[in-house]
């Protein structure tokens, strides 16, 4: 066929304009189907010295993972990061967010400079953060600062204040999307509280309160911070047999999923587990 010839330029033209208007579906199709799934870190740790049935940072992250396992487009990796972590940096780098659930965190966060380095530049990017129990705490004071400039919110020094009891949690916003699907609930649990906060930070937002010696406490809360990014802390979780609240458990999902700005369904997370999930190995 001579392409100059005035009888074939135009049927040509045709072929090539039909078969292009084809692949567009076929192009999106794909790209559908090569869209990136959200990566999600679990973060947990050995034994810390607590007690049995407390303090069981790697059982409670593989709870947390089945409660967010039918997520859609959320890849979920669980690590364990006992010293010296050294693959930990090169992990944070690839993670889109990451949940700690460890001992004294805010002291692990500056252990390793790299670490630290790993975790300001996902925050910088907009990662998420979220944090339970003592994963949010320091004994040192000279670790606030840095854990306020990732979360928000810290449980530090030698100030800090913490007590096991039973009380009410009230939930303070009904509205925001964490708290979809709970309502107040009573439970027994150690919290830590009169918690330390960044100043002067209208994003920092209460979620949970629990009464303590009579005054209204706040023990979850999350944080639209300035990078972008999110942060959410809960300082309950430190008997495993809580675990068992569907309150606990979607309270801590749907934080994760927030972090990760995923959808959550108004009436709250499906986050059924059975009682082997539940068992300590």
């Amino acid at each position: 066929m001579r392409l100059g010839s005035g009888g074939s330029r135009f049927p040509l033209f045709f072929a090539i304009c039909f078969l292009g208007v084809l692949a567009v579906p076929l192009l999106r199709g794909s790209e559908r189907a090569e869209s990136p799934s959200v990566k999600l870190l679990l973060i947990g740790s050995g034994p810390d010295g607590h007690p049995a049935q407390t303090h069981e940072y790697m059982a409670g992250l593989k709870i947390l993972a089945k409660c967010l396992k039918d997520v859609p487009e959320l890849e979920i990796t669980t690590v364990r990061a006992d010293e010296p972590w050294r693959e930990g940096p090169e992990l944070i780098a690839r993670a889109d967010g990451v949940v700690l659930y460890l001992s004294e965190g805010a002291r692990w966060m500056n252990h390793d400079p790299k670490r630290r380095e790993a975790l300001a530049k996902m925050a910088a990017r907009g990662g998420g953060i979220t944090v339970l129990h003592w994963a949010m705490g320091t004994k040192d004071a000279k670790h606030i600062d840095g854990c306020l400039q990732l979360l928000g919110g810290c449980h530090g020094g030698p100030d800090r204040k913490y007590k096991v009891l039973e009380t009410s949690a009230t939930i303070t916003d009904r509205n925001h999307p964490i708290t979809a699907g709970i309502k107040d609930f009573r439970v027994h649990d150690e919290f830590y509280y009169r918690l330390k906060f960044i100043k002067d930070d209208k994003n920092i937002h209460p979620l949970v309160r629990v009464t303590i010696d009579n005054q209204p406490e706040t023990v979850a809360w999350c944080w639209e911070r300035p990078d972008h990014g999110r942060s959410f802390g809960f300082s309950g979780l430190h008997f495993h047999d809580n675990w068992r609240l569907a309150e606990y458990r979607r309270l801590a999902a749907q934080g994760v999923l927030w972090t990760l700005k995923k959808p959550i369904p108004r009436e709250g997370l499906p986050v059924s587990v059975s009682e082997e999930d539940l068992k300590l190995k």
